[in-house]
């Protein structure tokens, strides 16, 4: 869900490359078969993911440049923060909350938080629910010499 528009909803997809697809949907959006324009106005606004060093150092430096931007917005897994660029195209830079294991992509754990996150009927993903995929993820991907992982006595 969009925790700003509860009503409409996101719908994530994977390219298989790593990168994230975000679809928005409201089924009680009126229904307008005008096609979209050409040009500036046919897109919602494009997401750049961006390092937590970067990130930190956004709102200061949109507002020492005057620019006007959202502030930031706490998306679940997420950190996002929102501006117009000089030709009024919606920008976001976003810093993800968590650090995918090794060989797994952040769309991985999304995936895997998410069917956590409807197992548990939450409505929207929360920090346990990303604690959780990665241990998950990383008992999947990471082998071990211990059957079960769990903690030993070492004398």
């Amino acid at each position: 869900p969009n925790l700003d528009v509860p009503e409409q909803n996101h719908l994530y997809f994977d390219p298989g490359d790593g990168r994230l697809i975000t679809i928005f949907t409201n089924e009680r959006h009126p229904k307008d078969s005008t096609p979209n324009p050409e040009g500036i106005g046919n897109l919602h606004h494009i997401a750049f993911t961006v390092s937590r060093a970067t990130y930190t150092q956004v709102k200061q430096r949109l507002d020492e440049r005057g620019i006007a931007n959202s502030g930031e917005v706490d998306r679940g897994f997420m950190y996002s923060i929102y501006f117009r660029d000089p030709l009024g195209q919606l920008l976001e830079l976003a810093n993800y909350k968590f650090d995918p294991p090794i060989g797994v992509t952040h769309s991985e754990v999304l995936l895997e938080a998410h069917k956590l996150r409807v197992a548990a009927g939450a409505y929207n993903i929360m920090d346990e629910h990303l604690a959780d995929a990665i241990e998950i993820l990383t008992r999947r991907t990471t082998r071990s010499l211990s059957d079960d992982r769990s903690p030993k006595n070492p004398y």
